[in-house]
Order: C-alpha cells, then structure tokens, then sequence
C-alpha cells in the first residue's frame, strides 16, 4: 500500500518543478523586453537633447556671425561724392554785439547708381588709337549734376547757420546739431534722389 502513494507523490513534485522553470523563463522574458524598451527610450531621449544642443549651438554662432558682419558694416564709413559749397559770410542771430561767421561748408552725397568701368575712347580719324582722349571721371557727372541744386542748398545752409547765435556755434554740440539740420534741408531738396551722408565745416571763424 506504500508504493503508489510514494507514485502519486511523485508527480505533484515534477509538475511544480515544470510550473517554476516556465514561470522563470517568463519573468527573464519580461526582464528583457523592459530592459530593452528602456535602452530604447534612453538612446531617442538622448538622441533629441543632442540634436536641440547641437541646433541651438549652431543658432547662436551664426547669430555671432551676422553680428560681427553688421558690426563690421557699420564701422565701415559710406562713402559718396563730396561737393565743395564755397566759402559763406553772414551775420549771426545775436543782436548786441552784431557778430557775423565766416565759413568754409562741404556736404558729402550718397552715390546709389554703379560707377561705369572706363572705357578707352576711339581716336578720331582711324589712326590705330594715336592721340586717344582720356577717359573721363565718372563722377564728373554727379558733380556736374549737383552744380543744378547748389543756389538752393547754399540757400538752405545760410538759413541754418544764421539762426544761430555765437554762443550756439563756439560749442562743439552746437556744431553737430547745425550739421544734422543742414543735412535734413539738403535732403528735402534733393527729394529722396541722394542722400546728404555728413556735413563738413572748412574754416570757422565768428567775429
């Protein structure tokens, strides 16, 4: 009678021992889809915050860039065409002593249209090139051209400059301040075809 009991104890004991090995193969299963899904997030996390490190690094040096670029520009003065307006003599706005200035003016204009490149002329007569004429300045024509609106801007700086009083132009802000109104009563002449770029005094005497 001992014998079978020993039998159908026997077989308790396997089937628990079949129940653990599957149910470890399944806990070491889930251990390695877990660990992978989570390499997985860790490589896309860190693949997005390199890619928004690298970007944004690349933002702020090309910003450097175009900030030292305008910089650059703007330390750059603009050069244009200078017109010598000659020699000015006027009485001040003081009233007592009477005091006249005398001044030398220049005003320097933009240039907006592209210099042509100098072509050599033809000689006259065929004679292979013999006794050509040089080329003339380009700016000669701008200069020309200005010659039409000097009554009008030597009008302009006359009616600044005499406003003004000795004690107004014997300081150097008084100065600047004159320049930036002749400046504005040229640009008004000039109707927005050039630009007045500085106003330059020569010789600056009061008396």
């Amino acid at each position: 009678m001992a014998k079978p009991q020993k039998k159908e104890d026997a077989k308790p004991e396997k089937e628990k021992q079949q129940d653990n090995s599957s149910g470890g193969s399944g806990s070491i299963l889930i251990n390695i889809v877990t660990t992978a899904i989570i390499c997985v997030i860790f490589i896309g996390v860190n693949y997005f915050l390199q890619s928004n490190l690298l970007t944004n690094h690349l933002k702020a040096v090309t910003a450097e860039q175009t900030d030292e670029n305008s910089e650059e520009n703007l330390d750059q003065p603009q050069k244009g065409i200078v017109v010598e307006l000659g020699d000015f003599t006027m009485n001040l706005s003081d009233i007592e002593p009477r005091r006249y200035l005398k001044a030398e003016v220049a005003i320097e204009v933009t240039n907006p249209e592209p210099i042509p490149e100098e072509q050599p002329k033809k000689a006259a007569g065929g004679h292979g090139g013999h006794g050509a004429a040089a080329p003339a300045d380009p700016n000669d024509a701008i200069i020309e051209e200005m010659e039409q609106y000097k009554p009008a801007i030597r009008d302009a700086v006359i009616t600044v400059l005499s406003s003004k009083t000795s004690d107004e132009l014997s300081t150097t802000a008084g100065k600047e301040l004159a320049k930036q109104q002749i400046s504005e009563a040229v640009n008004g002449i000039f109707d927005g075809e050039r630009e007045v770029i500085r106003v330059s005094f020569g010789q600056f005497i009061m008396q």
